[in-house]
């Protein structure tokens, strides 16, 4: 096992990762920019390296700093969490050229699932029902025109290498496709520094679930269940639960196998997730998130599985100690992201934390790095706290959420806590009928 490990990120899911090091007796080093001097990944970790200033670019993004500060510090392994430089393929390979462990994929895979298209034809080869769309990047406006007629209005133009909606728009008709094409291509351009686009099939209702699977280096697969990720705003997650209530045990089963047949083709290792939309009864892939995901708690509430602690021990080169029918299903969770914005108009709002309490008791649990007199920087991602609840069903944890909810305080700054709290009394919520369209709807009956 590690002996010391390098945590290249900042916020809520640094610390998770020097959680489970801790508890593994291993030992951690924080790198941070000097907006994250009082952060409190850095004042807990065993050793902690300044990389630069507050600007992402300068800092968390830059490489060489990163790498040097592992070198200077002799840790072994670098754990990118999500985002930053979590799924640059880069960065994977410099770290293992520099003779330390990626915890993580291998640079091909990541290379491989980054771009939109060749993760669409890999997933294909390996067995997964894809959106139907177009083959490959649409070079032109007239190219763009051919497949929509073939694959059928609506349709959906994408960034190849998009995430987070950026390069995404709609079209319904001809008309609207000929403007949505310039229009994705510059975003995209603008975003990624990559203009190319793709086409998928436009679905009206869909849900968003995704699979949680976890892969050793000797072949051996399994899948913690899915996810329930349909409760978006402009692409970005909000409210996440596990299971979805819109599956029934053998859509579950079915998913869960053909996920892992899948990854076990692709020869994949250590954690990873595959997504799908989800409509009248079939499943479509869209994307693979090859990293830890915001919303793994849920997963781990559900499992009993520590997934960090699991990233650790495959990257050590670990078998994973267990077969698909050892993992067991209980209860029912969800976990609200909290960010630093106007719950009305979704501005961000950084600042100092004048006053702070964390809800507490049996099933809830917070990844935060918030504490009282915290100042939050303006310089990164506004999701400052995540509030993960359990319980036996789920209408107990439900009533256990709206419970938390309503003890957690956040004083001297505004957040996105009133937007939950609002949410969780909803009907359609309560009864579990949702789609990837709902809660844009939800937010502007409220506005």
């Amino acid at each position: 096992m590690f002996e010391k490990v390098l945590i290249a990120n900042r916020g809520e899911i640094a610390l998770r990762i020097h959680r489970a090091c801790r508890e593994m007796g291993i030992r951690t080093v924080a790198v941070h920019s000097t907006a994250d001097n009082d952060a409190m990944h850095v004042r807990l970790a065993d050793e902690a390296v300044c990389i630069g200033p507050p600007s992402a670019k300068d800092s968390y993004l830059n490489k060489a700093a990163i790498l040097s500060a592992a070198t200077i510090t002799g840790a072994d392994a670098i754990h990118p969490g999500y985002g930053f430089l979590s799924e640059n393929a880069d960065f994977a390979q410099m770290v293992e050229e520099h003779g330390f462990v990626f915890i993580g994929p291998t640079a091909d895979h990541i290379r491989m699932m980054g771009d939109k298209i060749t993760a669409k034809q890999a997933a294909a080869a390996a067995g997964l029902p894809c959106v139907p769309g177009s083959a490959g990047a649409l070079e032109t406006v007239e190219d763009a025109l051919a497949c929509a007629e073939q694959i059928g209005y609506p349709v959906l133009i994408k960034a190849t290498a998009g995430g987070g909606g950026k390069g995404m728009k709609v079209a319904r008709s001809a008309e609207e496709l000929s403007e949505a094409y310039k229009m994705a291509r510059n975003e995209a351009k603008a975003a990624f520094g990559n203009a190319a686009v793709y086409m998928e099939k436009y679905l009206a209702k869909p849900r968003h679930i995704e699979m949680q699977i976890l892969a050793d280096n000797y072949g051996a697969v399994v899948h913690l269940g899915e996810r329930d990720c349909s409760l978006q705003r402009r692409h970005q997650k909000v409210l996440e639960e596990a299971p979805s209530p819109a599956l029934n045990d053998e859509q579950r089963a079915r998913i869960g196998e053909i996920a892992r047949k899948a990854v076990h083709t692709l020869g994949y290792r250590n954690a990873g997730t595959l997504e799908f939309l989800f409509e009248n009864g079939e499943f479509y892939f869209i994307e693979m998130n090859t990293r830890l995901q915001v919303e793994h708690p849920i997963t781990e509430a559900i499992t009993g599985i520590d997934l960090v602690r699991e990233q650790l021990r495959i990257a050590a080169g670990a078998p994973l100690g267990y077969t698909q029918e050892d993992i067991r299903f209980q209860g029912h969770a969800f976990e609200c992201r909290i960010n630093a914005e106007d719950s009305q108009t979704f501005i961000p709002s950084p600042g100092r934390i004048t006053g702070y309490h964390a809800p507490g008791g049996l099933g809830v649990r917070v990844d935060s790095g918030l504490y009282a007199n915290y100042r939050i920087p303006p310089h990164y991602d506004s999701m400052i706290a995540k509030l993960i609840v359990s319980g036996n069903s789920r209408n107990e944890a439900l009533m256990r959420l709206r419970r938390a909810l309503g003890e957690y305080v956040i004083d001297g700054i505004k957040t996105t806590l009133p937007l939950h709290n609002r949410l969780v009394q909803d009907q359609d919520f309560v009864n579990g009928d949702y789609d990837i369209h709902w809660l844009e709807k939800f937010v502007d009956r409220h506005s």
